[in-house]
């Protein structure tokens, strides 16, 4: 009875997979990736090295190669890039320290090199996609190496806005006032009251319902939010990968 009953069990279908997605997040502090199920999860934890600042797009494209040896099978692949994109092909890269960056087909390269489609888009605008309720104007802020903004209407991406680049105090962007750099020049204090300052000047620039605060710098923010802005965790830069496939 029980190699009756065992046989029965071994002989259960089981559960299809679906189609794994790989999902990198290029910063200009570190790269990250990790394998995402059919349903957007992660399947094993994030893998990370430091990003090599200066590195021709080539050299961006082998350390990734590395990166991802360990991790599961995947079918296709997703990266979130700091700078504007468009097709694949990235127009900036303020955070990368190397002008070979601009007009590159980043898309095309990664494919050919780890052997699947690839897409490419913004990192904050892939960061947001994990994190919007699909209702009315949703923005999405980064704090990281740089600032990185993007816009929702009713769930569709809004055409990238490099809002990093405005003015916004004393002459500078709000990038140059709200970076890593500008953070650890000014202070804890002085950044925080900033960000406080950003979030008013893009509600009234914006009039969003919801604003969403994502990017390694997310965690040091020490005001309470109002009601109709959230702290999202960093992982959401991976998780926005499976939406990418979605047309």
């Amino acid at each position: 009875m029980a190699q009756e009953k065992r046989a029965k069990t071994d002989g259960k279908p089981k559960r299809n997979p679906g189609i794994r997605t790989l999902a990198i997040d290029i910063g200009g502090t570190g790269l990250k990736a990790s394998v995402l199920d059919d349903q957007g999860n992660m399947l094993v934890d994030r893998v990370r090295i430091e990003t090599p600042v200066g590195s021709p797009p080539e050299g961006i494209i082998e350390a990734l190669a590395k990166l991802v040896e360990p991790l599961p099978a995947y079918d296709r692949v997703s990266v979130g890039f700091p700078g504007v994109v468009r097709e694949g092909r990235i127009l900036t890269a303020p955070n990368l320290g190397n002008k070979n960056w601009e007009g590159f087909d980043l898309a095309k390269g990664l494919s050919k090199r780890l052997g699947k489609p690839t897409r490419v888009c913004n990192d904050a605008d892939m960061q947001g996609l994990a994190a919007i309720k699909g209702k009315g104007v949703e923005l999405v802020i980064t704090l990281g190496t740089g600032f990185g903004t993007a816009l929702y209407l009713d769930g569709r991406l809004a055409p990238h806005l490099e809002l990093a680049h405005h003015p916004f105090r004393k002459g500078e962007s709000y990038e140059e006032q709200l970076g890593n750099p500008a953070r650890k020049d000014a202070g804890g204090t002085k950044w925080n009251k900033r960000i406080q300052l950003a979030i008013q000047n893009l509600r009234a620039l914006l009039h969003f319902d919801h604003l969403y605060i994502g990017g390694g710098n997310a965690k040091k923010i020490d005001f309470t939010p109002d009601t109709d802005v959230t702290i999202i965790s960093n992982e959401a830069g991976i998780k926005g990968g499976i939406a990418l496939w979605k047309d």
